[in-house]
């Protein structure tokens, strides 16, 4: 296990920086007269004298890439307020000028073949990424999936944020794409309950268009004081993949990724306690066979419940549920496999699945 650093002060002190990690540090005015075989600088200044000791021990330094609007080696996830940096709900329209919307418009630049010095900094955000959330879980948490079309001011939506503080008043810790609709609306669930005077204020930004001014004031309709706890119990793993929607406010913490690829399949893992799968599109019956095939073949451990909640939809409409039971069917994975129009019975299986 590495040992690592975020703080210049600690590698000041340390007498022994053998295979430790040392991220984003200025420590152009430290000696490094210690012991560093096998540490790994990743992003660090460092004084001439101190990179030809660090060579000579062995040790790796991973340069700073400039000129990008984001850290390549971050050791944290990102919260709502960093990524919407510089938003003035009075005037919408400056989403455009704030990280996120920044960062897309970067992405979306380099094109699907961006050149190898982009390609390896977003590959090494995105690898930081998936340590920052690993260090951010606790528990065994629990995913949602479900449509990313679902307005504010539906039934539906609703329906989304009881599941959301159900699932928190059990004491999940809940993870969703990170996005518009029922990913923004459990979460907010989560944290305020059901609330009618928050869900009335929603309703007048339902949705957003695919301008900045529209995506302005859906964010700012979203109140900034949501009840936030010591451990994270909401986080979001958005992308800017898909950077035309913009990851929601309600998440306390957001893992956001370039690669939507390694984001869908990294939040199908670490879903341990379980997902519940809400009427969705596409992507969410993507997800569904995704998760299957991790639970048919044990690949990433044991079988985690597969709750498919709205049987209409799930059986009849888009009949996936049917399908992956016959998948199952001899197999570990078939007890955990819940088809339900109750709420209540949802939570249930997946407390009994962790007790």
């Amino acid at each position: 296990m590495r040992t690592e650093y975020t703080d210049p002060d600690r590698v000041r002190a340390a007498d022994d920086l053998r295979h430790a990690v040392l991220i984003g540090l200025d420590l152009s005015d430290v000696d490094l007269r210690v012991p560093m075989d096998g540490a790994l600088f990743l992003g660090c200044a460092l004084s001439p004298v101190a990179q030809r000791r660090a060579a000579a021990a062995g040790a790796l330094v991973f340069p700073a890439i400039p000129d990008l609007p984001y850290e390549v080696y971050r050791s944290r996830l990102y919260t709502p307020a960093e990524l919407f940096a510089g938003f003035d709900p009075d005037d919408p329209v400056t989403y455009a000028d704030t990280p996120d919307a920044l960062i897309y418009e970067h992405s979306r630049a380099q094109g699907h073949n961006p050149d190898p010095l982009h390609a390896l900094a977003e590959r090494l955000h995105d690898h930081a990424i998936t340590a920052a959330l690993a260090d951010a879980l606790h528990g065994a948490p629990v995913a949602v999936m479900g449509g990313h079309a679902l307005g504010r001011d539906t039934d539906g939506y609703r329906r989304a944020v009881a599941l959301g503080a159900a699932l928190g008043e059990a004491g999940f810790t809940v993870l969703t794409g990170g996005g518009p609709g029922v990913m923004e609306a459990v979460p907010l669930g989560v944290r305020a309950g059901v609330d009618d005077a928050l869900l009335k204020e929603l309703a007048r930004a339902p949705r957003f268009g695919d301008d900045a001014e529209s995506i302005g004031r859906w964010i700012a309709a979203c109140p900034t004081d949501l009840p936030t706890s010591d451990r994270p119990r909401t986080i979001g793993i958005p992308t800017w993949f898909y950077g035309h929607e913009p990851p929601n406010p309600a998440c306390e913490l957001h893992a956001k990724y370039f690669a939507n690829s390694v984001r869908e399949e990294g939040l199908l893992t670490i879903a341990t306690g379980g997902i519940i799968y809400t009427p969705g599109s596409a992507g969410t019956v993507q997800e569904v066979f995704q998760d299957y095939c991790q639970n048919h073949y044990g690949s990433v451990g044991p079988a985690a419940p597969m709750v498919f909640l709205g049987k209409d939809f799930w059986v009849d409409e888009v009949p996936a549920a049917p399908l992956v039971q016959r998948l199952a069917r001899g197999r570990e994975a078939e007890r955990w496999i819940l088809v339900t129009d109750d709420t209540d019975e949802a939570v249930a299986f997946l407390h009994d699945y962790t007790a």
